[in-house]
C-alpha cells in the first residue's frame, strides 16, 4: 500500500513538472522580432504587404502559427494606429526574453527594446560588430504609438513622401535615449533615403493573438 502512494505522489509530481514546463514555454512565446531583410524602400505594399512579409519570416520561428502584424501606422480614410494592431501583449523576442507585459509598458521607456534584445526572427542582432548601421526602423508613428503623417503614402510609395522612423537599438550618434519607435523622419523613401540615415526598410512585428 504504501508503495503505491509513493507511486501514486512520483506521478503526479511527473505530471505537474511537465505540465508546468508547457505552460511556460507556452507563455514565452515568441511574440516580437525585426525582420532581417526590408523591402529597402517605403513601398512596402501597403499594411497587408507588411504584415504579409512579417507572417512569412515569422515561419522562423517557433511561432509561426500566431498571427503577426507589423508595427505600422496609417493616416486618412481607413487609417490606423500601429499600437492598435499588435494585441495586447505580452510579447517576448524569440530567445524568450520580455520586451513588454502591455501596450502602457510597451509605449513607456520601460519597454526592453535595445540591440541586445531586439533580434531578427532567427535570433541575430540588427546591427552585428563591424556591420553596416540598420537601426532605423519603419514605424509611421510617434512615440504613443499613433499615426503621424510620415508614412510613404501610406507604405505604398519608394519615391516621394517621408517615413517616421524608430531606432532599435535606442541610440542616436553613440548616445542612449532615443525612442525605439519615433525617433526622426526618413529623407525620403526611396532606398538611397532610407540609407543616407542608418536604414534598410526594416519593420518590428508583433503576434497580434
Amino acid at each position: 500500500m504504501r508503495r503505491t502512494v509513493v507511486l501514486i505522489v512520483l506521478a503526479t509530481v511527473c505530471v505537474v513538472a511537465v505540465w508546468s514546463s508547457t505552460a511556460s514555454a507556452q507563455q514565452n512565446r515568441p511574440g516580437f522580432f525585426i525582420t532581417s531583410a526590408g523591402s529597402g524602400t517605403g513601398d512596402l505594399g501597403g499594411l497587408n504587404g507588411a504584415d504579409q512579409r512579417c507572417q512569412q519570416l515569422a515561419k522562423a520561428t517557433s511561432a509561426g502559427n500566431r498571427t503577426w502584424r507589423a508595427y505600422l501606422s496609417t493616416t486618412g480614410q481607413g487609417g490606423v494606429n500601429a499600437r492598435d494592431r499588435i494585441g495586447a501583449g505580452p510579447w517576448y523576442n524569440v530567445k524568450g526574453v520580455l520586451i513588454a507585459q502591455n501596450l502602457a509598458e510597451l509605449h513607456t521607456d520601460k519597454a526592453n527594446i535595445n540591440n541586445d534584445t531586439a533580434l531578427d526572427e532567427q535570433g541575430r542582432v540588427i546591427n552585428p560588430a563591424g556591420g553596416a548601421n540598420r537601426h532605423d526602423i519603419l514605424t509611421g508613428s510617434n512615440t504613443e504609438g499613433r499615426a503621424t503623417d510620415m508614412t510613404c503614402n501610406n507604405w505604398t510609395s519608394s519615391t516621394t513622401g517621408t517615413a517616421m522612423l524608430g531606432h532599435h537599438d535606442r541610440l542616436t550618434f553613440g548616445k542612449p535615449g532615443s525612442p525605439w519607435n519615433s525617433a526622426h523622419p526618413s529623407k525620403g523613401c526611396t532606398a538611397d533615403n532610407l540609407r543616407a540615415t542608418g536604414g534598410a526598410g526594416l519593420l518590428y512585428c508583433f503576434a497580434a493573438d
